[in-house]
């Protein structure tokens, strides 16, 4: 029988570096500034801002208070803290919650893929300088099969490093994410000095308090402040089986959600400022704002399409648009190791070897991430479903909890004998009671809001790419696959 791994990170500063590695992708810096944006108001984008803010406490660190507990507790993978949690019969919920990590690892790979060909394109050719050459650009890079192997060569790297061990993953975090922070920095500075820079952060933080009514707002913004901190993907989860005993997991969530949310932020400040700072002299506000809520599919037009022509446009946008790229592939690739390593980890708890689990996870990421690197539609759907399946796997998370008993698990999970900070009883509220009303209303209203406005003519469709039924088609298969695997997927020893 194989026990459970003594593998631990080195340090609480290495633990945060690696979370950090998780929340601070390319949900912050390639999705969240075009979902802000999205969601804005005729007046501004503040009240998404304060929704999306709202559920950082009301979502997202209640959970990943819970995924720090459940992992140190199991330290296993996620099928294997679900089911010394809660019993072994229960160990597919925490499959389930694997599998949409897994799946989004796919697609997640190809966006990695994008970035790091466009900080090339940066390093070693000249930017283009108006929208017909920059669509070009982009548009020939897909035609060329390109996606297919920058998306290989990340899932490359990305499985060398997780097949040498957590040790390895902390170390290479120790690296990108400090490396990010000062890239993010010195482009905050950079976009404030655009002359019109001031009418793109105006905007961002004005509230338009009649965006609130629609329901679409509280969607958007509870699945991208998940996108954003990596609450409910399993991954703090993941990294929390390697967590020591002496570190304090209210701290901890409380630094990776606020730090996260900070960093989306500020990529939010960059963005808006360079779109309004340089196109502000040749287009109205409400054009600009055009251009930041219609740029492709799956939020690929703004960061590819549109960023690269404006660094063209300015002084010194040489140099900007290389620490940009740079950030964001190294924002991607620590995101993506995390993804790696979540699936990686359910196999070596099997007993499977970490270097043939890792090649295998890799091989098969590959494989299953072709189909988003040819084509954006399926790109697009894949984001669509798996998104919105986050809520799922929050719910799933919340009903781990609750069956162990909210108090019992605060008590003696997370307020430890070495915890500084004890956590209060307002976490037992909400695990029990806020987040699954979250679930059940969000979920519901949106399934009724497509099948009614959304999509009225195709929302039983499953082959329509962005319909109720394909949503809730691949969730079931997704079910049914952990559920049918689950003793298989058990760790030897629990």
């Amino acid at each position: 029988m194989a026990a459970p791994s003594m593998e631990r990170f080195s340090s609480k500063i290495g633990l945060l570096v690696s979370v950090l590695g998780i929340a601070i992708g390319t949900g912050n810096i390639w999705r969240f500034p075009r979902i802000a944006a999205q969601n804005g108001g005729e007046t501004g984008a503040g009240a998404f801002l304060i929704a999306w803010l709202s559920f950082l406490i009301l979502w997202s660190i209640p959970l990943i208070i819970a995924e720090y507990g459940i992992g140190r507790n199991g330290r296993s993978g996620i099928v294997g803290a679900f089911a010394k949690l809660i019993g072994e019969k229960k160990g597919w919920m925490g499959g389930f919650i694997g599998f949409v990590a897994t799946a989004i690892m796919f697609y997640y790979s190809v966006v990695a893929g994008w970035c790091l060909y466009y900080l090339f394109q940066s390093l070693t050719a000249s930017l283009p300088d108006s929208y017909e050459a920059s669509l070009m650009l982009w548009d020939n890079f897909h035609a060329s099969g390109m996606p297919v192997f920058t998306h290989a060569i990340i899932m490359l790297f990305g499985g060398w490093v997780v097949i040498k061990g957590i040790s390895s993953i902390e170390r290479i975090n120790k690296i990108l994410i400090p490396s990010l922070l000062l890239v993010l920095f010195v482009s905050l500075i950079r976009s404030l000095t655009l002359e019109g820079s001031m009418e793109g952060i105006k905007y961002l933080f004005t509230p338009d308090w009649s965006t609130l009514k629609d329901p679409q707002i509280w969607l958007e913004a509870l699945t991208q402040n998940a996108w954003d901190t990596g609450a409910a993907w399993g991954l703090i989860l993941t990294y929390g089986a390697y967590m020591r005993k002496q570190d304090d997991i209210t701290i901890s969530a409380f630094q990776t959600g606020i730090g996260n949310n900070m960093i989306s932020l500020i990529a939010a400040i960059i963005i808006f400022s360079t779109v309004f700072g340089t196109l502000g002299s040749s287009m109205s506000d409400a054009e600009i704002l055009n251009v930041m809520k219609t740029s492709g599919p799956a939020s690929t037009g703004l960061t590819f399409i549109w960023m690269p022509q404006l660094f063209a446009s300015m002084g010194g946008g040489g140099i900007f648009s290389i620490l940009f790229f740079l950030g964001l592939t190294f924002a991607a690739f620590s995101s993506l190791i995390s993804m790696i390593e979540l699936a990686v980890k359910v196999f070596v708890d099997t007993g499977v070897s970490r270097k043939q689990a890792t090649i295998w996870i890799c091989a098969i990421g590959f494989a299953f991430g072709i189909p988003s690197a040819l084509n954006l539609t399926f790109f697009a759907n894949q984001d669509f479903v798996w998104g919105v399946g986050l809520m799922v796997s929050g719910a799933f998370i919340s009903y781990a909890v609750i069956s162990f008993g909210a108090k019992d698990f605060r008590l003696n999970l997370v307020n430890t004998e070495e915890s500084k900070t004890k956590l209060g009883g307002w976490w037992d509220i909400l695990l029990k009671y806020i987040i699954p009303v979250e679930v059940i209303t969000l979920l519901l209203w949106w399934f009724y809001l497509s099948a009614t406005e959304y999509a009225p003519d195709s929302w039983y469709n499953p082959f329509d790419p962005f319909s109720v039924a394909t949503v809730v088609g691949q969730w079931i298969l997704a079910l049914g696959l952990v559920w049918f695997f689950n003793k298989r997927l058990l760790p030897q020893k629990l």
